[in-house]
């Protein structure tokens, strides 16, 4: 006999955590490619960026259940940094060190996903779509990480890069997700290109790590096929 008070539906926190990987996938792909779809750049930083936010921010609750109080208090807090700062932008783009501050929140916000993203990957001796969606989350989450550390420099100093449009947020939001994608698959066409030692070296540091990922990806998921075909 049925309990009255029991739903056969799964809760939403049941839903993000057994979808998490593709659900952070997803959110990633749509905040760093977004900009394919909007000719109204303004509108971006106003309005898609603190949306884009929200869903990446919400994707990423699934990680980071069941993992202990003070790893979810963390992921709250920088939370809502990474929301609460694009949304303050129009308002505050101009008092000093702010976009300092935005840029170090994302990319500690990323580094921690990023960080159990990789335990994960490590731990299972098996492959499925959480591996498969785990090891995309990872890459991406390389490039926004790439992506907000480069915009550290270029806020301290605009000729930090040639080709980049510094115009306005969302143009240097781009076209550093450009830069930093075709950086880290070694592709290079150089209508960007770094402009001072210090761009040059993480520029140079980036295409290293790109790489190193993906041979330590290749060699896990093979252990993994290996570890399947064992068994």
């Amino acid at each position: 006999m049925n309990d009255p008070g029991y739903s056969s539906k799964p809760s939403i926190t049941q839903f993000l955590q057994q979808r998490k990987y593709e659900l952070l996938l997803f959110a990633l792909v749509q905040h760093l490619f977004i900009g394919i779809f909007l000719q109204n750049l303004p509108l971006y930083t106003k309005v898609i960026w603190p949306i884009n936010m929200l869903i990446l921010g919400t994707a990423s609750v699934g990680v980071f259940i069941e993992k202990g109080k003070w790893k979810n208090a963390l992921r709250n807090l920088l939370f809502i940094l990474v929301l609460g700062f694009p949304i303050t932008l129009p308002f505050a783009a101009h008092v000093p060190n702010f976009m300092l501050a935005l840029n170090v929140s994302y990319v500690v916000f990323y580094v921690f996903i990023f960080w159990e993203i990789m335990k994960f990957l490590i731990r299972p001796s098996y492959i499925n779509v959480d591996v498969i969606s785990a090891s995309a989350c990872g890459y991406f989450l390389l490039i926004e990480m790439s992506v907000f550390l480069l915009q550290i420099y270029v806020y301290a100093n605009p000729n930090s890069f040639k080709g980049l449009n510094t115009t306005d947020p969302a143009s240097i939001y781009m076209d550093l997700v450009y830069f930093c994608s075709i950086t880290l698959t070694s592709i290079g066409f150089g209508d960007i290109s770094p402009n001072t030692h210090q761009t040059k070296l993480i520029t140079a540091l980036f295409g290293i790590t790109g790489q190193f990922y993906a041979v330590v990806l290749v060699g896990i998921i093979i252990s993994k096929f290996s570890s399947v075909t064992e068994k």
